[in-house]
């Protein structure tokens, strides 16, 4: 089973959702990361929980 580790950002209401696809962009392409959760709540916040896989360094003998 893959581990992963978190990330959660809020957005503010008054964020356009152009500035948000361009934080979630900047985030995927420059570390790796991929939406998990996004919640968007009925005042206009957003809640974007992302992921990212851990690689663990296995040992060769």
């Amino acid at each position: 089973m893959a581990e992963y580790t978190y990330l959660v950002l809020s957005l503010p209401r008054g964020t356009t959702r152009d500035t948000a696809r361009q934080i979630l962009t900047e985030h995927a392409e420059r570390g790796g990361w991929e939406i998990d959760r996004l919640r968007l709540y009925p005042d206009g916040r957003r809640r974007i929980q992302l992921r990212r896989k851990i690689i663990r360094a296995v040992r060769t003998f």
